[in-house]
């Protein structure tokens, strides 16, 4: 494979995908990738099943420039939990390796050090515009809409069209071999209860050489206690029942996409638990979770609840908080709805 040219590759790809689609005209193109045992980026650029326009130039570059595509829906997802969210890109920090939307309804942290391919895609009218990391896996999509400005995504397209593309360089990501347990509960401990931001919790797990899982088990129930497998789906209907706003984080390698505010229409389809909101979809695979945990942290603004999913890889999946800002205590309803999970008190 790696001596073909492009065109043998694209020729190749498409031959056996159109055999596959034929055969199960309903998998997603996710799935097909799977199934033919290559990356979701490859099957983009062999133009499987879309027609796709490889972009040239850094996604830094083509995201200080989407204020001008209007509203959008915006979609980012891991492997177990799917975060789809309607808005505008506004307050667009894109110039170096991580960057931020920061708009009245998109809420994006963005690690650009993990993306590598883009494409301009369009499969029937649906017209979109897809990233992908390092092992062509999406980490952001951007779909056009109705009240999308199509005049700019075509010039946006135009501009940066690549004329002579590469095939994407597609390598997996090596494990990930932070310790899973502590060997020092109590320096940890000690750690986690000195943080005065939330944001400081990444950086202490990496100083304390231990996975974000592993600091849970260790640091004692009124830090971190393990709730029910349904946990989600009691809190997500708790909140919809008293209108309670929250905040939903999902990430992959290169994205953070977060809603904020209310939650009204829920619905679960098979093993997936979804909210169905006008601005706010998430879909999430119940069958994947293997944990669920209430995490509280200190912070200059009092202490912070948290309830996060891990799948059976220990993997975050999602996380969930009450709506905040920096300077505001957390919701107290919030607080007491996480507290009402648990079997013991929380730190206060």
């Amino acid at each position: 494979m790696n001596a073909m040219t492009y065109s043998e590759r694209t020729a190749t790809l498409q031959t056996a995908d159109q055999a596959l689609r034929q055969a199960e005209p309903k998998l997603r193109i996710r799935d097909r990738a799977l199934r033919l045992q290559v990356s979701e980026a490859e099957l983009i650029a062999a133009e499987c099943g879309v027609t796709a326009t490889p972009l040239k130039g850094s996604a830094q570059a083509i995201f200080r420039e989407l204020a001008s595509l209007g509203e959008v829906m915006v979609l980012s997802r891991n492997e177990w939990c799917v975060h789809e969210r309607h808005g505008e890109y506004e307050q667009i920090e894109a110039e170096k390796a991580i960057g931020m939307v920061l708009g009245a309804d998109l809420d994006l942290r963005m690690f650009f050090n993990a993306w590598q391919s883009h494409f301009a895609v369009q499969e029937g009218e649906r017209l979109s515009l897809q990233f992908f990391d390092g092992a062509g896996v999406a980490v952001h999509k951007i779909f056009m809409t109705a009240n999308s400005n199509i005049a700019a995504y075509q010039a946006l397209v135009a501009k940066f069209t690549d004329a002579e593309p590469a095939w994407p360089n597609i390598a997996p990501y090596p494990a990930d071999e932070m310790p899973r347990d502590t060997a020092d509960p109590a320096a940890l401990r000690a750690a986690w209860l000195a943080l005065t931001d939330t944001h400081g919790f990444f950086p202490m797990l990496r100083k304390n050489q231990v996975s974000r899982l592993g600091a849970l088990r260790a640091a004692g129930a009124d830090l971190a206690q393990s709730v029910a497998i349904n946990a989600v789906e009691t809190m997500l209907q708790q909140a919809a029942d008293s209108g309670l706003a929250i905040m939903c984080f999902v990430g992959n390698r290169g994205m953070v996409q977060i809603h904020s505010g209310p939650v009204k229409k829920l619905l679960r389809t098979g093993p997936w638990f979804n909210i169905l909101d006008e601005k706010f979809n998430l879909h999430l695979n119940t069958d994947a979770i293997a944990s669920c945990w209430v995490v509280n942290k200190p912070t200059v603004d009092g202490w912070v609840t948290s309830l996060e999913v891990y799948s059976q890889s220990e993997e975050l999946i999602v996380q969930f908080f009450g709506v905040r800002k920096p300077g505001v205590p957390e919701l107290a309803a919030w607080r007491t709805l996480l507290e009402n999970l648990c079997s013991t008190p929380l730190a206060q």
